[in-house]
């Protein structure tokens, strides 16, 4: 007698294709090229027609990039959120102590020699 076999899923982490071979969010951002490459075609109607191409494809080129580049198996807007916030940023850091204000160290009209010292952290009478 033999014993159907089932195939364990081992691809859990793995995103869903939904069209081409494109996972949900790869399909939108094609769509999202493609309509703002074909929304700037029709706006540049008025444009030199090889600036008009020119514009046309590198919006489309960017949302290619932005589909199927994935730097280090991470999304390409993941990369580059990563570099505008370490650019952003200062590269060192210097920690200083602030400088005292003089004021806190001189009690105001009295001079050194008139100073008594005060014992107020002291409990109870020292006689």
């Amino acid at each position: 007698m033999r014993y159907p076999q089932h195939e364990i899923p081992t691809h859990l982490n793995v995103e869903d294709k939904l069209l081409f071979g494109l996972t949900a969010r790869q399909f939108l951002y094609v769509l999202s090229g493609a309509s703002a490459a074909y929304a700037l075609w029709e706006q540049l109607d008025t444009a030199p027609l090889p600036l008009r191409i020119a514009l046309t494809l590198l919006c489309l080129l960017v949302a290619a990039a932005v589909t199927l580049l994935r730097p280090c198996g991470r999304p390409l807007e993941e990369s580059l959120l990563a570099g505008l916030m370490y650019f952003s940023r200062p590269r060192c850091a210097t920690w200083r102590p602030r400088e005292p204000e003089l004021t806190d160290w001189r009690p105001a009209k009295a001079s050194w020699q008139e100073l008594a010292p005060s014992a107020e952290w002291v409990e109870g009478d020292l006689s």
